[in-house]
Protein backbone atom coordinates (compact mmCIF):
# COMPACT_ATOMS: atom_id res chain seq x y z
CA UNK A 1 0.00 0.00 0.00
CA UNK A 2 2.80 2.42 0.91
CA UNK A 3 4.47 2.14 -2.71
CA UNK A 4 1.53 2.39 -4.08
CA UNK A 5 0.66 5.96 -2.16
CA UNK A 6 4.04 6.74 -3.49
CA UNK A 7 3.54 6.31 -7.21
CA UNK A 8 0.51 8.17 -6.84
CA UNK A 9 1.95 11.28 -5.84
CA UNK A 10 5.17 11.46 -8.34
CA UNK A 11 4.75 15.21 -9.07
CA UNK A 12 6.25 18.06 -9.98
CA UNK A 13 4.50 21.03 -9.39
CA UNK A 14 4.59 24.08 -11.91
CA UNK A 15 6.64 28.23 -13.85
CA UNK A 16 8.11 33.49 -15.78
CA UNK A 17 10.44 34.55 -18.89
CA UNK A 18 13.90 34.97 -17.73
CA UNK A 19 16.71 32.47 -17.29
CA UNK A 20 19.63 32.99 -14.93
CA UNK A 21 22.29 35.32 -15.42
CA UNK A 22 26.29 35.33 -15.52
CA UNK A 23 25.78 39.26 -15.09
CA UNK A 24 27.14 40.42 -12.27
CA UNK A 25 28.94 40.04 -8.97
CA UNK A 26 29.88 36.51 -7.75
CA UNK A 27 27.43 34.87 -5.28
CA UNK A 28 28.61 34.96 -1.72
CA UNK A 29 29.95 31.39 -1.19
CA UNK A 30 28.19 28.77 0.48
CA UNK A 31 30.33 26.55 3.16
CA UNK A 32 27.69 24.22 4.13
CA UNK A 33 29.85 22.53 6.86
CA UNK A 34 29.36 26.02 8.78
CA UNK A 35 25.98 25.92 8.80
CA UNK A 36 24.12 27.51 12.36
CA UNK A 37 21.06 25.87 14.15
CA UNK A 38 18.15 27.54 11.91
CA UNK A 39 19.85 26.11 8.79
CA UNK A 40 20.91 22.31 10.31
CA UNK A 41 17.44 22.50 11.56
CA UNK A 42 15.97 23.21 7.57
CA UNK A 43 17.80 20.36 6.57
CA UNK A 44 16.10 18.17 8.35
CA UNK A 45 12.90 19.46 7.71
CA UNK A 46 13.59 18.80 4.26
CA UNK A 47 15.31 15.56 4.70
CA UNK A 48 11.92 14.62 6.84
CA UNK A 49 10.04 15.65 3.44
CA UNK A 50 11.29 13.81 1.20
CA UNK A 51 11.24 10.70 3.23
CA UNK A 52 8.43 10.58 4.53
CA UNK A 53 5.93 9.57 2.02
CA UNK A 54 3.18 10.94 0.87
CA UNK A 55 4.80 14.02 0.64
CA UNK A 56 2.56 15.86 -1.67
CA UNK A 57 3.54 19.69 -2.65
CA UNK A 58 0.44 20.94 -0.54
CA UNK A 59 0.69 19.07 2.42
CA UNK A 60 4.19 20.56 2.46
CA UNK A 61 3.54 23.51 1.89
CA UNK A 62 1.29 23.83 4.63
CA UNK A 63 4.05 22.35 6.93
CA UNK A 64 6.86 24.23 6.29
CA UNK A 65 4.41 27.44 7.47
CA UNK A 66 4.02 26.09 10.76
CA UNK A 67 7.43 24.63 11.25
CA UNK A 68 9.22 28.34 9.79
CA UNK A 69 6.58 30.21 12.44
CA UNK A 70 7.45 27.94 15.05
CA UNK A 71 11.15 28.38 14.39
CA UNK A 72 10.35 32.22 14.57
CA UNK A 73 8.13 32.69 17.38
CA UNK A 74 10.59 30.24 19.55
CA UNK A 75 13.42 32.65 19.24
CA UNK A 76 11.65 36.41 19.17
CA UNK A 77 11.81 37.46 22.39
CA UNK A 78 15.74 37.02 22.14
CA UNK A 79 15.66 39.39 19.57
CA UNK A 80 16.58 43.82 19.93
CA UNK A 81 14.77 44.41 16.57
CA UNK A 82 12.12 41.59 15.90
CA UNK A 83 8.42 41.11 17.39
CA UNK A 84 6.10 38.41 17.44
CA UNK A 85 3.59 38.59 14.89
CA UNK A 86 1.06 35.59 15.93
CA UNK A 87 -1.36 38.24 16.58
CA UNK A 88 -1.37 39.38 13.08
CA UNK A 89 -2.28 36.17 11.80
CA UNK A 90 -5.74 34.49 10.83
CA UNK A 91 -7.61 33.69 13.65
CA UNK A 92 -4.63 33.50 15.95
CA UNK A 93 -4.30 35.61 18.60
CA UNK A 94 -1.32 34.83 21.37
CA UNK A 95 0.95 32.52 22.13
CA UNK A 96 2.86 31.87 25.04
CA UNK A 97 5.28 34.51 26.65
CA UNK A 98 8.37 33.75 28.19
CA UNK A 99 9.38 35.70 31.41
CA UNK A 100 11.84 37.78 30.06
CA UNK A 101 12.97 38.82 33.90
CA UNK A 102 15.01 35.48 33.56
CA UNK A 103 17.55 34.39 31.45
CA UNK A 104 16.58 32.04 27.83
CA UNK A 105 19.28 30.60 25.99
CA UNK A 106 17.29 30.93 22.56
CA UNK A 107 19.26 28.25 20.60
CA UNK A 108 17.71 25.83 22.99
CA UNK A 109 14.27 26.82 22.68
CA UNK A 110 14.86 26.99 18.59
CA UNK A 111 15.84 23.22 18.86
CA UNK A 112 13.33 21.85 21.32
CA UNK A 113 10.42 23.61 19.39
CA UNK A 114 11.61 22.26 15.78
CA UNK A 115 12.06 19.01 16.74
CA UNK A 116 8.26 19.15 18.85
CA UNK A 117 6.75 20.68 15.61
CA UNK A 118 8.17 18.33 13.38
CA UNK A 119 7.19 15.34 15.00
CA UNK A 120 3.73 16.17 15.58
CA UNK A 121 3.13 16.93 11.81
CA UNK A 122 4.57 13.61 11.03
CA UNK A 123 4.27 11.12 13.21
CA UNK A 124 4.23 8.76 9.78
CA UNK A 125 7.80 9.85 9.91
CA UNK A 126 10.11 6.50 9.27
CA UNK A 127 12.24 5.71 12.39
CA UNK A 128 15.50 6.57 10.85
CA UNK A 129 14.26 10.33 10.44
CA UNK A 130 13.23 10.20 13.85
CA UNK A 131 16.20 9.23 15.09
CA UNK A 132 17.79 12.36 12.45
CA UNK A 133 15.20 14.47 14.41
CA UNK A 134 16.67 13.21 17.86
CA UNK A 135 20.36 13.45 17.17
CA UNK A 136 20.11 17.05 15.94
CA UNK A 137 18.42 17.88 18.96
CA UNK A 138 20.44 15.79 21.49
CA UNK A 139 23.62 17.50 19.66
CA UNK A 140 22.64 21.16 20.33
CA UNK A 141 21.46 20.23 23.67
CA UNK A 142 24.96 18.68 24.54
CA UNK A 143 27.08 21.55 22.92
CA UNK A 144 25.34 24.55 24.93
CA UNK A 145 25.56 22.67 27.80
CA UNK A 146 28.97 23.56 28.52
CA UNK A 147 27.98 27.23 28.78
CA UNK A 148 24.01 27.50 30.48
CA UNK A 149 22.92 25.64 33.75
CA UNK A 150 20.58 23.45 33.91
CA UNK A 151 18.07 25.85 35.40
CA UNK A 152 18.29 27.94 32.32
CA UNK A 153 18.18 25.08 29.85
CA UNK A 154 14.70 23.55 31.30
CA UNK A 155 13.13 26.78 31.10
CA UNK A 156 14.28 27.57 27.50
CA UNK A 157 13.20 23.89 26.39
CA UNK A 158 10.00 24.35 28.08
CA UNK A 159 9.34 27.62 26.28
CA UNK A 160 9.91 26.49 22.54
CA UNK A 161 8.10 23.48 23.05
CA UNK A 162 4.98 25.73 24.35
CA UNK A 163 5.21 27.50 21.01
CA UNK A 164 5.17 24.79 19.15
CA UNK A 165 2.57 22.92 20.87
CA UNK A 166 -0.09 25.66 20.50
CA UNK A 167 1.16 26.64 16.98
CA UNK A 168 0.36 22.48 16.15
CA UNK A 169 -2.93 22.75 18.25
CA UNK A 170 -3.94 25.99 15.88
CA UNK A 171 -2.24 24.13 13.13
CA UNK A 172 -5.00 21.37 13.44
CA UNK A 173 -8.38 23.78 12.58
CA UNK A 174 -6.95 24.92 9.21
CA UNK A 175 -8.68 22.64 7.11
CA UNK A 176 -5.47 20.32 5.97
CA UNK A 177 -4.60 18.60 9.01
CA UNK A 178 -3.78 15.22 8.31
CA UNK A 179 -3.84 15.92 4.86
CA UNK A 180 -1.61 12.74 3.72
CA UNK A 181 -3.90 10.47 4.64
CA UNK A 182 -6.15 11.75 2.00
CA UNK A 183 -4.54 13.64 -1.07
CA UNK A 184 -6.95 12.22 -3.27
CA UNK A 185 -10.65 11.99 -3.11
CA UNK A 186 -12.74 9.82 -5.24
CA UNK A 187 -15.85 11.21 -4.98
CA UNK A 188 -14.51 14.54 -6.67
CA UNK A 189 -16.41 15.35 -10.05
CA UNK A 190 -14.22 16.97 -12.42
CA UNK A 191 -15.95 18.43 -15.03
CA UNK A 192 -16.24 17.08 -18.62
CA UNK A 193 -15.76 18.36 -21.66
CA UNK A 194 -12.34 19.77 -23.50
CA UNK A 195 -11.83 22.55 -21.93
CA UNK A 196 -11.38 20.79 -18.61
CA UNK A 197 -8.49 18.75 -17.11
CA UNK A 198 -8.18 15.34 -17.54
CA UNK A 199 -5.97 13.05 -15.91
CA UNK A 200 -2.91 12.93 -17.90
CA UNK A 201 -1.55 9.89 -20.32
CA UNK A 202 1.73 10.91 -19.78
CA UNK A 203 1.61 12.22 -16.03
CA UNK A 204 3.80 12.13 -12.46
CA UNK A 205 1.02 9.67 -10.78
CA UNK A 206 -0.67 6.70 -11.52
CA UNK A 207 -4.09 8.34 -10.26
CA UNK A 208 -6.71 9.36 -12.40
CA UNK A 209 -7.96 11.45 -9.42
CA UNK A 210 -7.55 15.23 -8.88
CA UNK A 211 -4.92 15.46 -6.22
CA UNK A 212 -6.71 17.84 -2.90
CA UNK A 213 -9.13 19.56 -4.59
CA UNK A 214 -10.76 21.62 -1.47
CA UNK A 215 -7.19 22.75 -0.46
CA UNK A 216 -8.20 26.10 -1.54
CA UNK A 217 -10.50 26.33 1.59
CA UNK A 218 -7.79 25.85 3.49
CA UNK A 219 -7.67 28.65 5.98
CA UNK A 220 -4.26 31.35 5.24
CA UNK A 221 -1.79 32.15 7.12
CA UNK A 222 -2.54 35.81 5.92
CA UNK A 223 -6.15 37.60 6.24
CA UNK A 224 -5.50 39.33 3.17
CA UNK A 225 -4.62 36.46 1.06
CA UNK A 226 -7.72 34.62 1.97
CA UNK A 227 -9.33 37.47 0.64
CA UNK A 228 -7.63 38.02 -3.32
CA UNK A 229 -9.77 38.24 -6.27
CA UNK A 230 -9.93 35.21 -8.91
CA UNK A 231 -7.70 36.03 -11.78
CA UNK A 232 -9.12 35.81 -15.37
CA UNK A 233 -8.62 33.35 -17.81
CA UNK A 234 -8.44 33.85 -21.17
CA UNK A 235 -11.98 32.28 -22.70
CA UNK A 236 -11.23 28.22 -24.16
CA UNK A 237 -11.02 28.43 -27.82
CA UNK A 238 -10.22 25.76 -30.46
CA UNK A 239 -9.87 28.53 -33.22
CA UNK A 240 -6.56 28.82 -34.38
CA UNK A 241 -6.87 32.96 -34.01
CA UNK A 242 -7.76 32.79 -30.74
CA UNK A 243 -5.76 33.76 -27.74
CA UNK A 244 -6.45 30.38 -26.06
CA UNK A 245 -4.98 28.42 -29.35
CA UNK A 246 -2.33 30.79 -29.30
CA UNK A 247 -0.99 30.04 -25.84
CA UNK A 248 -0.84 25.99 -26.52
CA UNK A 249 0.81 26.71 -29.81
CA UNK A 250 3.10 28.61 -28.27
CA UNK A 251 4.29 25.65 -25.86
CA UNK A 252 4.04 22.98 -29.17
CA UNK A 253 6.64 25.48 -31.08
CA UNK A 254 8.90 25.69 -27.86
CA UNK A 255 8.81 21.77 -27.47
CA UNK A 256 10.29 21.82 -31.40
CA UNK A 257 13.41 23.72 -30.32
CA UNK A 258 14.49 22.87 -26.29
CA UNK A 259 18.25 23.56 -26.57
CA UNK A 260 20.15 21.64 -23.91
CA UNK A 261 20.40 24.25 -21.23
CA UNK A 262 16.38 24.73 -21.30
CA UNK A 263 15.87 20.84 -20.52
CA UNK A 264 18.75 21.47 -17.51
CA UNK A 265 16.25 24.25 -16.45
CA UNK A 266 13.07 22.13 -16.75
CA UNK A 267 14.47 19.40 -14.99
CA UNK A 268 16.12 21.42 -11.99
CA UNK A 269 12.53 22.75 -11.63
CA UNK A 270 10.61 20.00 -11.69
CA UNK A 271 10.88 19.19 -7.89
CA UNK A 272 9.71 15.67 -7.86
CA UNK A 273 8.51 14.80 -4.43
CA UNK A 274 9.31 11.17 -4.80
CA UNK A 275 12.87 12.18 -4.73
CA UNK A 276 13.41 15.58 -3.46
CA UNK A 277 11.11 18.08 -0.81
CA UNK A 278 9.35 19.12 -3.81
CA UNK A 279 8.48 22.49 -4.85
CA UNK A 280 7.98 24.36 -1.42
CA UNK A 281 10.56 22.56 -0.36
CA UNK A 282 12.69 23.73 -2.57
CA UNK A 283 11.88 27.15 -2.14
CA UNK A 284 12.40 26.50 1.77
CA UNK A 285 16.12 25.66 0.82
CA UNK A 286 16.78 28.65 -1.22
CA UNK A 287 15.93 30.05 2.12
CA UNK A 288 19.02 28.02 3.59
CA UNK A 289 21.32 29.73 1.06
CA UNK A 290 20.33 33.16 1.64
CA UNK A 291 21.21 32.86 5.10
CA UNK A 292 23.86 30.99 5.11
CA UNK A 293 25.55 33.09 2.48
CA UNK A 294 24.83 35.85 4.05
CA UNK A 295 25.89 34.50 7.83
CA UNK A 296 22.76 35.83 8.56
CA UNK A 297 22.03 35.75 12.85
CA UNK A 298 19.67 33.13 14.66
CA UNK A 299 16.67 35.97 14.55
CA UNK A 300 17.20 37.26 11.11
CA UNK A 301 17.33 33.02 10.25
CA UNK A 302 14.34 32.01 11.74
CA UNK A 303 12.69 35.36 10.44
CA UNK A 304 13.72 34.01 7.01
CA UNK A 305 12.27 30.87 7.39
CA UNK A 306 9.02 31.90 8.77
CA UNK A 307 8.38 34.11 5.52
CA UNK A 308 9.09 31.76 3.54
CA UNK A 309 7.04 29.07 5.11
CA UNK A 310 4.16 31.19 5.30
CA UNK A 311 4.15 32.90 1.83
CA UNK A 312 4.04 29.10 0.41
CA UNK A 313 1.58 27.73 2.35
CA UNK A 314 -0.65 30.38 1.78
CA UNK A 315 0.38 30.13 -2.20
CA UNK A 316 -0.37 26.64 -2.26
CA UNK A 317 -4.00 27.77 -0.83
CA UNK A 318 -4.82 30.23 -3.16
CA UNK A 319 -3.16 28.95 -6.20
CA UNK A 320 -5.18 25.52 -5.48
CA UNK A 321 -8.58 27.72 -4.81
CA UNK A 322 -8.30 29.05 -8.47
CA UNK A 323 -7.66 25.69 -9.91
CA UNK A 324 -10.47 24.26 -8.83
CA UNK A 325 -12.65 26.95 -10.21
CA UNK A 326 -11.52 26.56 -13.66
CA UNK A 327 -10.32 23.07 -13.61
CA UNK A 328 -8.18 24.32 -16.61
CA UNK A 329 -7.04 21.80 -19.36
CA UNK A 330 -3.22 21.26 -19.46
CA UNK A 331 -1.18 21.69 -23.01
CA UNK A 332 -0.82 18.09 -24.05
CA UNK A 333 -4.03 17.10 -24.27
CA UNK A 334 -5.23 20.26 -26.02
CA UNK A 335 -1.84 19.79 -28.32
CA UNK A 336 -3.12 16.49 -28.83
CA UNK A 337 -6.39 17.17 -30.20
CA UNK A 338 -6.23 20.58 -31.78
CA UNK A 339 -2.44 21.11 -33.02
CA UNK A 340 -1.08 17.99 -33.26
CA UNK A 341 -1.81 14.19 -32.90
CA UNK A 342 2.03 12.94 -33.01
CA UNK A 343 2.52 15.89 -30.39
CA UNK A 344 4.97 14.06 -27.82
CA UNK A 345 5.37 16.50 -24.44
CA UNK A 346 9.00 16.58 -22.82
CA UNK A 347 8.27 16.62 -18.99
CA UNK A 348 5.38 14.44 -17.29
CA UNK A 349 2.25 16.35 -15.81
CA UNK A 350 1.03 16.27 -12.16
CA UNK A 351 -2.23 15.44 -11.21
CA UNK A 352 -4.39 18.56 -10.88
CA UNK A 353 -5.76 21.35 -13.24
CA UNK A 354 -3.53 23.92 -15.15
CA UNK A 355 -4.88 27.56 -14.05
CA UNK A 356 -2.47 29.13 -12.80
CA UNK A 357 0.71 27.94 -12.02
CA UNK A 358 1.69 26.32 -8.21
CA UNK A 359 5.22 26.61 -9.35
CA UNK A 360 4.88 30.22 -10.71
CA UNK A 361 2.59 30.97 -7.64
CA UNK A 362 4.79 29.44 -4.56
CA UNK A 363 8.27 30.76 -6.17
CA UNK A 364 7.26 34.41 -6.24
CA UNK A 365 5.97 34.20 -3.07
CA UNK A 366 9.19 33.25 -1.70
CA UNK A 367 11.45 34.93 -3.66
CA UNK A 368 9.83 38.19 -2.31
CA UNK A 369 9.80 36.82 1.57
CA UNK A 370 13.37 36.43 0.88
CA UNK A 371 14.45 39.72 -0.89
CA UNK A 372 12.33 41.73 1.99
CA UNK A 373 15.14 40.18 3.77
CA UNK A 374 18.70 40.31 1.78
CA UNK A 375 17.69 43.06 -0.62
CA UNK A 376 17.42 42.72 -4.22
CA UNK A 377 20.90 42.51 -5.19
CA UNK A 378 21.84 39.45 -3.33
CA UNK A 379 22.78 36.85 -5.48
CA UNK A 380 23.31 33.62 -4.74
CA UNK A 381 23.99 30.14 -5.82
CA UNK A 382 21.27 27.26 -5.97
CA UNK A 383 22.98 24.18 -5.37
CA UNK A 384 19.83 22.47 -4.15
CA UNK A 385 20.23 19.20 -6.33
CA UNK A 386 24.17 19.26 -6.75
CA UNK A 387 24.47 15.89 -5.82
CA UNK A 388 21.51 13.84 -7.45
CA UNK A 389 22.18 11.65 -10.08
CA UNK A 390 20.69 12.64 -13.70
CA UNK A 391 17.46 10.69 -13.75
CA UNK A 392 15.35 12.17 -16.39
CA UNK A 393 16.95 11.74 -20.06
CA UNK A 394 20.37 12.05 -18.51
CA UNK A 395 20.19 15.62 -17.77
CA UNK A 396 22.88 16.57 -15.16
CA UNK A 397 22.01 18.76 -12.34
CA UNK A 398 24.89 21.27 -11.49
CA UNK A 399 24.27 24.26 -9.35
CA UNK A 400 22.59 26.82 -11.31
CA UNK A 401 24.25 30.77 -10.63
CA UNK A 402 21.45 33.52 -10.41
CA UNK A 403 22.29 37.38 -9.86
CA UNK A 404 19.05 38.18 -7.61
CA UNK A 405 16.63 36.19 -5.60
CA UNK A 406 13.87 37.27 -8.57
CA UNK A 407 15.85 35.11 -11.07
CA UNK A 408 14.92 32.24 -9.10
CA UNK A 409 11.41 32.60 -9.08
CA UNK A 410 11.34 33.93 -12.61
CA UNK A 411 13.23 30.77 -14.00
CA UNK A 412 10.94 28.45 -12.13
CA UNK A 413 7.94 29.43 -13.11
CA UNK A 414 9.70 29.68 -17.06
CA UNK A 415 11.05 25.94 -16.48
CA UNK A 416 7.13 24.75 -16.41
CA UNK A 417 6.64 26.10 -19.65
CA UNK A 418 9.60 24.72 -21.24
CA UNK A 419 8.45 20.97 -19.76
CA UNK A 420 5.23 21.27 -21.78
CA UNK A 421 2.91 21.73 -17.96
CA UNK A 422 1.67 24.75 -18.44
CA UNK A 423 1.11 28.00 -20.82
CA UNK A 424 2.78 31.83 -20.43
CA UNK A 425 -0.60 32.20 -18.93
CA UNK A 426 -0.76 30.14 -16.35
CA UNK A 427 3.09 31.19 -15.25
CA UNK A 428 2.12 34.59 -15.67
CA UNK A 429 -0.87 34.18 -13.49
CA UNK A 430 0.68 32.35 -10.56
CA UNK A 431 3.79 34.91 -10.62
CA UNK A 432 1.73 37.88 -10.00
CA UNK A 433 -0.95 36.29 -7.17
CA UNK A 434 2.68 34.98 -5.75
CA UNK A 435 4.37 38.74 -5.61
CA UNK A 436 0.70 39.85 -3.82
CA UNK A 437 0.89 36.58 -1.52
CA UNK A 438 4.29 37.25 -0.61
CA UNK A 439 3.98 41.35 -0.27
CA UNK A 440 0.96 40.41 2.31
CA UNK A 441 3.46 37.84 4.68
CA UNK A 442 6.46 40.80 4.68
CA UNK A 443 3.79 43.46 5.43
CA UNK A 444 3.15 42.15 8.86
CA UNK A 445 4.63 44.19 11.60
CA UNK A 446 8.07 41.92 11.86
CA UNK A 447 10.08 44.81 13.53
CA UNK A 448 10.25 46.43 16.62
Amino acid sequence: MKIGIKLLLILSLLFLFQTCSDDGPDPPPIDDTQKTLPAQWADVTLKTIQFTFPNSPTYTSRNLGYIGLTMYESVVYGSATHKSVASQLNGFTSLPQPDLSKEYNWALSLNAGQSYILKSLYPHAQPDIVAAIDALELDTYNAAMDTTSMEVADRSIQFGQAVAEAIYEWSKTDGGHEGYLHPFDPDYKVPIGEAYWIPPTFGQSVSRLPLHPYWGDNRTFISDNAALPVPAIVPFSTDPSSDNYKLFNEVYMKRKSLTDEEMRIAAWWADDPTQTASPPGHSYNLATIAVTSDKADIFTSAEAYAKVGMAVADAFICCWKVKYIYHSTRPFPFIKAHIDKNYEQFWPEPPFPAFSSGHATQSAAAAVALTSIFGETFPLVDNTYENRVPDFNNIPYPPRKYKNIQATATECAYSRFLGGIHTRQDNETGSQQGDTIGKNVTSLNWKK
